[in-house]
């Protein structure tokens, strides 16, 4: 792997849920960069038409099978994964799950779904290649978050937001121990992105509006956060966001917790649900 100017340059990147939306995304922005990508994910065929789209673009890249809820399954992909393209250097940790609904009305399972998808599988990965970069004293480990574990506003989609709070955290601290052994670790923050996500996500109330980060915010594709976030891991940066105004928003909360929370509790009565438009 190359200098930080260019991290994907005949680097070999790891991306754990990069079949479709963000990672799919970020799997053909590394590729053009130059790593030589191994796309895992759960949704094998998937996985095999987004590696055969990179390849007829000129690029590099192999599809494999992975279930993020096993360590095993993790370990089998890196192995699989290693064996074609040689040590991991980057491994993006991207799988995610979304729902929808209150939290009276959310199953106890569901909430642990949810964590376990969105923080343990990070954790997981994370796990799996460590040791190794460790030895070799290098390497980038990125998990994708989302402003949901930011900032309060997606109180129907508590279990969402508390995993990516988590993510959040466990990516700075990993960040305070890796960075001076030579790791880079990223955080991936996207905020509003057109992605398939939603497509999947159970709706446990029915009446309970998808409430959203700002309606000023802009919806972007996948492919604008995607060359976003490289562009943030090239330079160097630890929290990278899909938009800089997340940082003004964060702002204001830090100002003052309870009177942000205030205002968005009545912005929700008002009738602002925070939806940014398409």
């Amino acid at each position: 792997m190359t200098g930080t100017n260019n991290p994907f340059a005949d680097a070999h990147a790891l991306l754990l849920g990069g079949a479709k939306g963000i990672g799919q995304a970020l799997a053909h922005v590394f590729a053009r960069r130059g790593a030589q990508v191994s796309v895992a994910d759960i949704d094998l065929p998937a996985a095999q038409e987004t590696a055969v789209s990179i390849s007829e673009a000129g690029g590099k890249a192999q599809a494999l099978s992975v279930n993020v809820l096993s360590r095993r399954s993790i370990a089998d992909a890196v192995a699989q994964a290693q064996a074609t393209f040689g040590p991991v250097d980057i491994l993006l940790n991207n799988v995610g799950a979304i729902l929808n609904g209150h939290p009276e009305d959310v199953p106890e399972q569901e909430w642990e779904r949810i964590g376990e998808l969105n923080y343990g599988a990070a954790v997981r990965g994370t796990r799996e290649v460590l040791p190794a970069m460790l030895e070799r004293g290098g390497g980038y480990i990125i998990n994708t978050a989302s402003f949901a574990g930011m900032y309060p506003y997606a109180s129907t989609r508590i279990p969402y937001g508390a995993a990516k709070a988590a993510v959040i955290n466990l990516s700075q601290n990993l960040a305070l121990y890796c960075e001076p052994k030579g790791i880079r670790i990223c955080c991936l923050l996207p905020g509003p992105v057109k992605t398939g996500i939603a497509a999947s996500m159970t709706n446990w109330t029915p009446d309970a509006p998808l409430l959203g980060p700002g309606a000023a915010l802009m919806m972007l594709t996948a492919e604008e956060a995607a060359n976003r976030f490289a562009d943030g891991i090239a330079e160097g940066r630890i929290m990278i966001a899909s938009d800089d105004a997340l940082w003004d928003i964060v702002r204001r909360w830090a100002d003052d917790p309870d009177a942000f929370l205030h205002n968005r509790i009545g912005a929700v009565a008002r009738g602002d649900l925070g939806v940014p438009g398409y």
